[in-house]
């Protein structure tokens, strides 16, 4: 949610481009993560919906690269959802290598 506000702020142009990509990854890794979740008592399913979220916060992570770079979000913010970002990535590595923790 704190990256739907941050991109309030980008330029009206990036609307179609920057502003929903970054939207649609960011949402992805959530929704993957809850399919994961309510099927997980199918282990293989389980682990496939976690790499797809793990695939879409490694896409979030170059969306928030690319607004920075564009100067749209300050070091201290980029920095700080990086390192959320970084965290998530973390969160999920843990859930597809401890499958049986979670199914």
């Amino acid at each position: 949610m704190e990256v739907f506000q941050c991109v309030k702020n980008f330029p009206r142009e990036e609307k179609y481009s920057l502003t929903d990509q970054i939207k649609r990854s960011t949402r992805s890794v959530c929704a993957n993560i809850a399919e994961a979740y309510k099927r997980r008592r199918y282990k293989d399913y389980f682990i496939s919906r976690l790499n797809d979220a793990q695939a879409e916060n490694a896409e979030s992570q170059v969306w928030l690269d690319f607004a920075f770079a564009c100067g749209y979000l300050d070091e201290l913010k980029y920095k700080d959802l990086t390192q959320k970002n970084d965290e998530t990535a973390r969160l999920i590595f843990f859930m597809i290598t401890n499958p049986l923790k979670f199914t």
